[in-house]
């Protein structure tokens, strides 16, 4: 038995201190005592806050992050810069990686995103296919490559490939450019099938149907009578206001009305995005129990707008956060983003809150941890026996943290300053960060610098 002793420590119900926690060889916590007296031989640490999820992951795009930032790179015939000219340049990037780059951009990312404080993540795989379109011998090469990726870093990782077979609404043919990511419900099932060994306390599998323009219902029901009841299921859905005018021109209805009308969505499913939603489907989707998957920094870069916070949480939504193009690694700057963008919509501040948890910082740090533990489909997400000991330590000696309350503390953590405080970070028992620095970082940075150097000729 291995044991950590916190001053203070976030538990599911708030701050409590001088808490013990331990867990087992397996890296399950199995007793969390607050009150409790330091033990000789323990290590002790000032501030402990259980790990981030981070729900939404499309991990080689990090090696985009920074190289679509120039006005018309890709926009033709003068058409402004959006989403979908960024989604073009993407496009370009994927026909250029290889496995071998797949692997360690991900190795990259996933030690970036744990020195910030994510120890889980989910990763949105889409790209199946070599650069010719061919399946690979291993149909599921690309993705045991982003689990290769997470057990050299330490992440969790929740393996959710995808299926995309269409280009559009009204089940249109992919494009050229979209072949290294077709896939249909049979080649989607072949993937999870081929990676049911590796399914263990760090990794689970589950699915994601690209969007309603790359799925139809039939193949997403087709999909999930195949697979088992308790697997985490994610779509990306009403993300631009573009695609919601395609939903209804096809189908006359909103792309998140017309999920809800024809699937049988549940606490299992994420809705990534759901920027763009009416009251009524704000209602429906908070009803039905799924999380809203929000990607703050990404939303923002890519101009897509803000999610109507204030009515999904007033209607008991859940929702969790993630990197998606990763233009940011830090759950701090996806929950600043989250808070602000509200603020700057309603002007007012302090709107993330409860009746129950008015610090602005504890209440946005404690629903994304439920929202993304219930999305990843994993036992994380709290400080509580048989959750994982995913762990985050605060770094206690730096000025923002001097003189606090202790109410105070995710306040200053969130709003306060663009230093990283995430000192130490353990996951599953291990630790995998010290001193702000991941154990493998100087072996992961230089893979990784040798495969931009490999993909430079990329314009």
């Amino acid at each position: 038995m291995s044991a950590l002793f916190a001053r203070h420590a976030l538990l599911p119900d708030g701050w409590r201190s001088d808490v013990l926690i331990e867990w087992d060889a397996a890296g399950a916590i199995t007793a969390v005592r607050a009150g409790a007296a330091a033990e000789e031989g323990i290590e002790t640490v000032e501030y402990a806050l259980p790990g981030m999820i981070n729900l939404h992951s499309h991990s080689f795009q990090r090696a985009l992050g920074g190289r679509t930032e120039k006005a018309g790179q890709y926009a033709a015939g003068g058409a402004q810069d959006s989403f979908w000219t960024w989604r073009d340049l993407m496009y370009r990037f994927a026909r250029n990686i290889t496995p071998a780059h797949i692997e360690a951009i991900a190795a990259q990312l996933f030690s970036e995103c744990l020195r910030h404080g994510y120890t889980s993540l989910c990763e949105f795989h889409y790209v199946q296919r070599a650069p010719d379109g061919a399946m690979y011998p291993r149909p599921a090469e690309t993705a045991e490559r982003v689990i290769a990726a997470a057990r050299l870093t330490g992440i969790g990782v929740t393996m959710l490939p995808v299926l995309y077979s269409y280009s559009g609404f009204g089940e249109s043919a992919l494009k050229p450019e979209q072949q290294r990511f077709k896939t249909d419900v049979q080649d989607v099932l072949r993937v999870i099938e081929a990676l049911e060994p590796l399914r263990d306390a760090q990794t689970e599998v589950g699915v994601a149907p690209h969007s309603l323009r790359a799925a139809s219902v039939a193949q997403i029901n087709a999909v999930l009578a195949a697979l088992p009841q308790d697997r985490p299921v994610h779509i990306h859905i009403a993300e631009q206001q573009q695609e919601v005018r395609q939903s209804l021109d096809w189908s006359g209805r909103r792309p998140v009305e017309w999920l809800l009308d024809h699937v049988d969505v549940d606490r299992r499913w994420c809705l990534v995005h759901a920027t763009h939603l009416t009251r009524d489907e704000v209602d429906r989707v908070a009803g039905s129990g799924a999380v809203a998957g929000l990607c703050l920094t990404t939303e923002a870069n890519l101009g897509d707008g803000l999610f109507p916070l204030e009515q999904f949480l007033a209607a008991g939504g859940r929702f969790g956060i993630g990197s998606d193009s990763h233009i940011s690694q830090s759950p701090v700057e996806e929950l600043r983003w989250l808070e602000y963008g509200q603020r700057l919509q309603h002007q007012r501040r302090n709107i993330a809150v409860s009746p129950t948890q008015r610090q602005v910082g504890d209440f946005l740090w404690q629903g994304a941890l439920r929202g993304g533990a219930q999305a990843a489909g994993r036992p994380v997400g709290a400080l509580a026996p048989g959750r994982r000991a995913d762990v985050i330590v605060l770094d206690d000696d730096h000025p923002n943290l001097y003189g606090l309350a202790l109410d105070e503390v995710l306040g200053s953590f969130v709003f306060s300053g663009n230093d990283n405080l995430v000192k130490d970070v353990m996951v599953g028992g291990q630790w995998v960060v010290r001193n702000q620095r991941h154990v493998a970082q100087q072996a992961i940075a230089a893979r990784f610098k040798q495969t931009m150097a490999e993909l430079r000729e990329f314009r």
